[in-house]
């Protein structure tokens, strides 16, 4: 069965992660969408109609479904999918609803919906696999719901799975003195810092170094919260740097409802009472910097300064100026020099195209 995933519904409405990226290739809870998809042996995924057909003229290819890209799969929606496949519906017809699965309206689901995906994303990926073994120098509380994968190193730490699974990835490192309590996974590559506290529903990215207090948190990968503050509530993009001591606010001191700006509705909307910080990629954030509750901080954006940053950083901000191109360049070049990456021309082609049209 082939899928085309269509992020058109919510190119906008899931700035400023649909930025730098299809929708797709949003990571909640243990993998991005794409991944999701990626363990249904019976679909094979696309991201638009071209990158199936070609230059092909196709008006009613068999099995092939247009779904909407926000929809996050799992094995029971999977069966009305493919029931729907059975009724022959059009290929442009985008499924959007389902008791089954979540739907991503807003960057602000993102951590919302985090704990329904921890959950999802554990039960899929260790299902019929045996965990590898819990040092025993470590403090294990419901270890049946704790999964650490091949080569993968925790030491001298606290795990509590009673709430929620834990999962550590290949290759990831829990240093000494870590307290951890699930839902909680630890992607591929990535580093815990010594004497870091981690409460649920988090989830720290491929490659990403993290530390200090984080709780109910996504954070893409490629990106450091190597650091004490606290971030809670939030999501962070790719290839992104909270310096030492940065520190967001989740909770109005009013407890008032948090209201976030949206691209799609170009206004501030009602979120809830809780939201932190959400960041775009490459952006980066100066030692000791304060967020407000419910901050945006777009794409390429370097925060710095001695005051509190606005509620919304737009694209290629640098303090309160505009982002050199360049400079932008170099800096990521930099940074992705310290993880043994490089920029793309398709990531420098896409950066420049979002640059002046910022």
């Amino acid at each position: 069965m082939n899928i085309i995933l269509d992020d058109s519904i919510t190119k906008d409405s899931l700035y400023p992660f649909t930025a730098t990226r299809h929708t797709a290739d949003i990571r909640i809870g243990i993998l991005t969408i794409r991944e999701k998809w990626d363990l249904f042996p019976q679909c094979k995924v696309f991201t638009s109609p071209a990158e199936l057909f070609g230059d092909l003229k196709v008006t009613e290819p068999p099995q092939t479904l247009v779904v909407d890209a926000g929809l996050i799969p799992t094995k029971e929606w999977l069966y009305e999918l493919r029931s729907s496949v059975g009724r022959q519906i059009p290929p442009d017809t985008a499924i959007r609803n389902s008791d089954n699965t979540n739907r991503l309206h807003y960057p602000w689901d993102i951590f919302e919906f985090n704990d329904w995906a921890l959950r999802q994303d554990f039960t899929m990926i260790t299902s019929g696999r045996n965990s590898q073994p819990v040092s025993p120098t470590n403090k294990i509380i419901s270890k049946e719901n704790i999964f650490i994968e091949e080569g993968a190193v925790i030491e001298h730490s606290i795990v509590n799975a009673t709430d929620g699974p834990v999962y550590i990835g290949k290759n990831a490192r829990v240093l000494e003195g870590c307290m951890i309590r699930g839902p909680f996974a630890l992607c591929e590559g990535a580093v815990l810092k010594m004497g870091s506290k981690i409460y649920g529903a988090t989830t720290i990215g491929p490659y990403c170094v993290a530390g200090g207090e984080i709780k109910n948190s996504v954070i893409f990968g490629y990106s450091n919260k190597a650091h004490d503050g606290y971030l809670g509530d939030s999501v962070i993009g790719e290839w992104c740097n909270l310096g030492a001591g940065t520190t967001n606010s989740n909770v109005k001191n009013t407890a008032g409802i948090v209201k976030v700006w949206s691209k799609s509705a170009n206004d501030f909307l009602p979120v809830g009472l809780k939201c932190g910080l959400l960041m775009g990629d490459y952006s980066r954030a100066a030692i000791n910097t304060s967020f407000n509750t419910g901050s945006i901080v777009g794409v390429c954006c370097n925060i710095f300064g001695t005051y509190f940053p606005p509620k919304f950083t737009g694209d290629f901000t640098w303090g309160t100026e505009k982002y050199e191109l360049e400079k932008v360049m170099q800096d990521i070049s930099n940074w992705k020099s310290l993880k043994g990456k490089t920029v793309s021309e398709a990531e420098k082609d896409n950066l420049k195209q979002l640059y002046f049209q910022s």
